[in-house]
């Protein structure tokens, strides 16, 4: 089975989605294993931060082998990786330790098949507006993450916790066979004679100068940093913020708080691929300065909204999702489009690093914001840890307004 160009784009779309089912699931189980473990809101922040050390420790090697093989073997590699670290979560971890262990392997696998599968699509398609399709497959990312949700949820209520990672554990699996089957090699491989890899190909970091001496695409991985720390902090506490909103008003919300957080990630969907449509008229730099002003302040009032009606609730955490997808394609188009060509595959890389690098401090800096200043179960709190993910996003639009990204 062949497919021409964008044809490729719905197999991928596909494919990240299912890759993307594990994403949620311990977002989704936070709480119960909180309880059950007795871990501290720092521990817990730990944990889902792990999965993104595990993505930061391979992305470079990750990124690398893009550049030298065709990516679709890379996506291979990556989507069995996410399958055992999802499976071995749901079958032997039983403490903090072990849970780092299987959630790094996880992040590994999200390595694998992330960035690699936007190479895919760009090794693949040479025609039309490529950046229409990166913005559809990054905004795919909340759809993947949503349905992580609301599939982990169903999991966790009826059969419970180890259920949700050892069932999930099927989705990244039947991503690499979509890939294997239905995505054909590229025509001319990259790679001819003795395969070596050095440390230099896996942190070239005179490539890294180079792609940060451009200051156009560096205020683009910048700002995909301060985006994706918010964004993946958001994420990791959103179903345990939604229980303490229950628990404060004494209201029963209209949905659970799993199925909740996963009907609002779908709303960053449209948001992200309409945002990239806004920037290309406006100006890529003009909207992401825009969007993170905003999102900010989203942030802190839904922070502020415990103990109010659910509706009121809910309306701020959709308002604060829009806001935070609204540049997530914007920013890593702007990337894609704005690196030379020959170091084009060491720029996403680092991207990919550095934003990820966000997506690991972020929920950490939550859960210590949350101990700091009281505990899960004190408003302020909440406060306070929302507070600590979006200022980055300020200092961000800040600093680059003072070096003049900004047209």
């Amino acid at each position: 089975m062949r497919f021409r160009s964008a044809g490729y784009t719905p197999l991928m779309l596909m494919a990240q989605t299912c890759a993307l089912l594990g994403f949620s699931c311990y977002a989704v189980v936070l709480a119960p294993l909180q309880d059950e473990w007795q871990l501290s809101n720092l521990q817990s922040g730990l944990i889902a931060s792990t999965f993104f050390l595990g993505y930061m420790l391979a992305v470079p090697l990750a990124t690398a082998l893009t550049d030298r093989v065709d990516a679709r073997k890379v996506y291979l590699v990556g989507g069995l990786s996410a399958s055992c670290g999802l499976l071995g979560m749901g079958l032997f971890a039983h403490n903090f330790v072990t849970a780092i262990l299987f959630m790094t392997l996880n992040g590994v696998g999200l390595a694998g098949t992330y960035m690699p599968g936007l190479k895919i699509l760009s090794d693949r398609i040479k025609s039309g507006e490529l950046t229409r399709h990166i913005a559809f497959y990054t905004a795919f990312f909340g759809i993947g993450a949503g349905l992580s949700y609301l599939c982990s949820g169903w999991i966790l209520h009826n059969f419970g916790w180890r259920y949700v990672f050892s069932v999930i554990s099927i989705g990244p699996f039947i991503a690499s066979l979509i890939v294997l089957f239905l995505i054909p090699p590229l025509q001319h491989a990259r790679w001819h004679g003795p395969f070596r890899i050095y440390l230099r190909d896996i942190f070239p970091v005179n490539k890294w100068i180079l792609v940060l001496r451009n200051k156009k695409a560096s205020g683009f991985i910048f700002g995909y940093t301060a985006h994706s720390l918010e964004l993946f902090a958001s994420r990791s506490w959103i179903v345990a913020f939604f229980g303490l909103c229950a628990a404060v008003s004494g209201e029963s919300f209209f949905l659970s708080a799993t199925a909740l957080a996963g009907c609002i990630n779908f709303f960053g969907v449209p948001s992200s691929i309409v945002g990239n449509e806004i920037a290309l008229r406006v100006g890529r730099q003009k909207w992401v300065c825009f969007v993170m002003i905003m999102s900010a302040v989203m942030g802190i009032t839904l922070a502020c909204s415990t103990g109010q009606s659910w509706w009121l609730i809910v309306a701020l955490a959709i308002g604060h999702t829009i806001f935070i997808m609204a540049d997530s394609a914007t920013l890593t188009a702007g990337l894609v489009t704005s690196a030379q060509e020959d170091i084009k595959g060491a720029a996403m890389g680092l991207h990919s690093l550095l934003g990820f690098g966000g997506g690991l401090v972020g929920p950490a800096i939550f859960g210590f914001v949350l101990d700091l200043t009281g505990s899960r179960t004190s408003q302020i709190s909440w406060v306070w840890a929302y507070a600590a993910i979006v200022i980055w996003g300020v200092l961000f639009v800040i600093y680059e307004r003072r070096r003049g990204w900004v047209n």
